[in-house]
Order: structure tokens, then C-alpha cells, then sequence
């Protein structure tokens, strides 16, 4: 069930902020997670939220080219695209790609 799911992530999100802080991995992948399935049940605005405030985190700490970094910029990008707003999700996909582009070769 999607609301019992989105349940679950808020508290996993709050006890992992809690212990690990807002910024660790597993907090981010929490939030990415919960923004996914907020997604799914068109929670749109709260999803794209949380999917910046996860690319924001990453960037800070793990830097702008990071494998997770660039996975969250691909995140915000579908969101937005499925909001409707295709120029910001192409810009997005297109920093993704040529990143992974100049990292993988």
C-alpha cells in the first residue's frame, strides 16, 4: 500500500536524521525513496522537494560528479519532467549524461 510505504519512509527519514544525520547516505537514500513514491501517488511538488534538497546534500558531500550525485540529478529530472516542466528535466539529464560521459568515458 503507497500510503503505508510513504508512512514508513517519513519515520526512517526521522530516525535516520536523528542518529546518522541529515546528510548521511542512508538518510539521502531514505529521502530519494520517499520522493519516489510520492511520485507514484503524484505527490509531484513534495517529490521534487525532497529530490532537490537529496542533489543539494550530495553535492555538498560527496561533490558534483559523484556516481550518487548524478543519480539524483537523473531523480529530480524525471520528476520534473513529470510534472511537465521539460526544460529544466532535459538540462538536468543532459548535466547527468555528459558527466557520466566524461567519467566513463
Amino acid at each position: 500500500n503507497d500510503a503505508e510505504a510513504i508512512r514508513l519512509y517519513r519515520q526512517v527519514i526521522a530516525f535516520s536524521e536523528t542518529f546518522l544525520g541529515p546528510s548521511h547516505r542512508h538518510t539521502l537514500r531514505a529521502i530519494t525513496n520517499l520522493a519516489i513514491a510520492l511520485a507514484v501517488v503524484d505527490n509531484l511538488s513534495e517529490a521534487i522537494e525532497l529530490h532537490r534538497s537529496a542533489l543539494e546534500a550530495r553535492e555538498k558531500t560527496l561533490g558534483p560528479e559523484h556516481p550518487e550525485t548524478l543519480q539524483s540529478v537523473s531523480n529530480l529530472a524525471v520528476a520534473l519532467h513529470d510534472r511537465g516542466d521539460l526544460s529544466e528535466a532535459l538540462a538536468l539529464q543532459r548535466r547527468a549524461l555528459e558527466a557520466r560521459e566524461r567519467l566513463l568515458g
